[in-house]
């Protein structure tokens, strides 16, 4: 058999692996994308869906005020939550990385991914009983005379935030740590060397180096925060929608499925350019 043969035969193997996965990809992926899209632009009359053909729902959700202020509420909250957990995140992973002894690393890491053994919607009630008005945080401030009564922690942004970067922070905790312990000391020392003091080395070299994983955790951050409806719905309350909320009110209240899915199709696609924007860094971290 010749080399050309052989190629061939190999890639008939290969392509034979991968059918499955590819049928799969295509039967569950593919084709309820497809159909999404085309549904995004037909339009709802009554309580039918006719096949119009057009793009009034994408026009609508950017020209009625009540549904893009869904889309803005996400963005903030997602911006927010992102930057707090990036700050609170890297120096958690640099003790770890650094001032924990290899023998209890193991253990540290096992305390900060925790929480991902504990249900999502578990979790999230949990915080809604801390931060409520008789919660611990309230009942503690109170005791210590910092306020006078309690503060409003959940039904509200804040409640949100504070649930989400709870969670957040452990994940790039993770991705941060791993490039972390991958980085060679004689960087710092040869930045010692050169003069360098431990500010200059951490912003000059320790810092571009760990960046990819830094981006990895704050585009999964970006990603999972932006398409959440369950911590919104249970610390959010109903006060500021984000536009997970508001898709699920379009379903659920006006079975409106071509504006859902025009409002969904919109978030896959801030998501494609939030990967675009962080797409040299994820290289970085595979190669």
């Amino acid at each position: 058999m010749t080399a050309t043969a052989l190629e061939r035969a190999e890639r008939r193997k290969a392509w034979a692996f991968a059918l499955p996965a590819l049928l799969w990809t295509g039967f569950f992926f593919l084709v309820p994308f497809a159909y999404m899209a085309a549904i995004s632009l037909w339009t709802r009359q009554g309580r039918e869906i006719v096949a119009t053909w057009t793009l009034d729902n994408y026009i609508a959700f950017f020209e009625k005020a009540h549904l893009f202020k869904g889309l803005v509420v996400s963005l903030e909250i997602t911006a927010i939550v992102t930057v707090i957990s990036i700050v609170l995140a890297y120096p958690l992973a640099w003790i770890i990385a650094e001032r924990v002894p290899k023998t209890w690393q193991r253990f540290a890491l096992i305390m900060a991914i925790l929480p991902f053994w504990t249900s999502y919607v578990v979790r999230s009630y949990s915080w809604l009983l801390v931060l409520s008005k008789g919660g611990v945080v309230n009942q503690a401030l109170l005791w210590l005379g910092v306020i006078a009564e309690p503060l409003e922690l959940s039904a509200n942004r804040t409640g949100t935030v504070i649930g989400f970067v709870h969670f957040f922070v452990m994940l790039l905790t993770l991705t941060i740590y791993a490039n972390l312990i991958q980085l060679s000391p004689n960087y710092r020392r040869a930045a010692a060397d050169l003069g360098a003091n431990a500010f200059q080395t951490f912003w000059h070299v320790v810092l571009p180096l760990t960046l990819p994983g830094v981006m990895v955790g704050a585009f999964l951050t970006f990603v999972l925060c932006i398409g959440d409806y369950i911590t919104p719905q249970i610390l959010g309350g109903n006060n500021e929608l984000v536009l997970p909320q508001v898709i699920m009110l379009q379903l659920g209240r006006r079975a409106d499925f071509p504006m859902a899915a025009a409002m969904s199709l919109v978030l896959m696609a801030i998501v494609t350019l939030a990967y675009i924007a962080c797409a040299r860094w994820l290289k970085m971290e595979r190669t």
